[in-house]
């Protein structure tokens, strides 16, 4: 499979050298979301990214294709237990992302593709963090029946896992684009190729990586290794971890 890189080519279409971008300062009132507090590292030139924390996940966000790079969870059997507040449904444009760097309600209407949750309504604790994940940066364009099935029993089986777990697990998902992305609405929403979800916990000293095309027809894989999600990617999700 010819692998994607997120950045490197569909984000930066460019030939200068790549920097690294790690906003570690930016992720200061969420960083706990974050394995030993440290987020991910991201090659990047021109793409627009802002921090976004919200009281259950944290979100990188990229104005160029207006959605999110990653979307980062730390979750435990407690919190879980706690999650089962009535989804509000309640779709909104982030306000605290400029106007030019967003995704709006107009674009996903008629576009055949569902506001798909990165940090999904089923893993929130708390009546806040239950409204705050229908923010639309937490959102990718997703094919419908991958969202409701495929993706969806993905998302089950991985709070399935954290309920059995010993403490805290950490979740990155996001999504990967292709080079000239199909795009949705007025401000030119990119249309994720595939799909990604990290799942790392340091007490059983595990960690894996689920891989899924964005599309109707798409099978749920095995689970493929850390290294080689970083490689599909060119994302260092667990910088600070010798794995």
């Amino acid at each position: 499979m010819k692998l994607v890189r997120i950045v490197l080519i569909a984000l930066l279409g460019s030939t200068l050298s790549p920097l690294s971008f790690a906003a570690n300062n930016d992720f200061n009132a969420c960083k706990i979301v974050f394995a030993n507090n440290t987020p991910p590292i991201i090659n990047v030139l021109d793409i627009k990214p802002r921090a976004l924390c919200f009281s259950g996940f944290a979100v990188m966000h990229s104005g160029k294709s207006r959605t999110p790079l990653y979307v980062a969870e730390r979750l435990n059997k407690e919190m879980l237990s706690n999650a089962n507040k009535k989804r509000t449904d309640d779709f909104f444009a982030d306000a605290r992302l400029p106007r030019s760097e967003r995704a709006e309600l107009e674009d996903y209407r008629g576009s055949g593709y569902d506001r798909g949750h990165m940090a999904p309504a089923a893993d929130m604790s708390t009546d806040e963090s239950m409204a705050q994940c229908f923010s639309l940066a937490n959102m990718v364009p997703q094919a419908p029946i991958n969202n409701r099935n495929a993706w969806a029993k993905l998302e089950k089986d991985t709070r399935k896992y954290i309920k059995r777990a010993s403490g805290d697990v950490y979740v990155i998902s996001g999504p990967v684009f292709e080079p000239k992305s199909k795009t949705i609405g007025a401000n030119n929403v990119w249309v994720p190729k595939y799909l990604y979800k990290l799942v790392y916990d340091p007490n059983a000293n595990k960690v894996w990586g689920h891989w899924i095309e964005n599309s109707d027809d798409a099978q749920i894989a095995e689970p493929i290794s850390y290294q080689e999600l970083v490689k599909r990617t060119g994302i260092i999700f667990l910088p600070d971890q010798p794995l």
